[in-house]
């Protein structure tokens, strides 16, 4: 029996065209749109960009300065839960912030993380109440929830929005 190469040669092509069209397809159409679409309809998000891999999930929000990140968070573990799975899930705001309201967050970081050190989630309010109080302008919102803490900073029409983790870590949060 002698095989013809050309017909094995294409059958190989076909297989491998078939079976990675299918897995594109159904990591495409039944995992990453439906997240992207729970993600963007979120109330208070006017962008996004999502990555999804094997063992994580990297979201990247613009959120408008009134949206409640804490309940964006829930709605995207809650409603995207069993797409998510055991992937760790990461998330990035892109502030619309200005040089002032980072300078002034420099300020009062120090308090927070300590705060967030010692575990006395209830001094970060009154220690961001005591900052903003220096300037007319300054509006600050924090929330908390079982993974973080959030902390909504607003001066005119900058916004900054901030996600401090609550586990025990040495040096720089990671999602600032």
């Amino acid at each position: 029996m002698k095989l013809r190469v050309l017909p094995v040669i294409m059958s190989v092509i076909i297989s491998a065209g078939v079976l990675f069209g299918g897995w594109f397809a159904y990591t495409s159409f039944a995992m990453e749109n439906p997240l992207s679409h729970i993600i963007d309809t979120a109330p208070g998000v006017t962008n996004s960009t999502m990555k999804l891999s094997s063992n994580q999930v990297d979201i990247e929000l613009a959120l408008k300065p009134e949206a409640n990140l804490r309940e964006v968070v829930r709605l995207i573990k809650d409603e995207g839960g069993s797409i998510i799975g055991k992937r760790t899930m990461n998330i990035t705001v892109k502030n619309q912030s200005s040089d002032k309201l980072d300078q002034w967050w420099s300020k009062a970081l120090f308090e927070v993380a300590q705060a967030m050190e010692t575990k006395h989630y209830a001094d970060i309010p009154t220690t961001l109440e005591k900052y903003a109080n220096g300037v007319p302008t300054m509006n600050v919102d924090s929330e908390m929830d079982e993974h973080y803490v959030y902390i909504r900073l607003t001066d005119g029409n900058a916004t900054k929005f901030i996600m401090l983790p609550r586990v025990s870590q040495i040096g720089v949060w990671p999602n600032e």
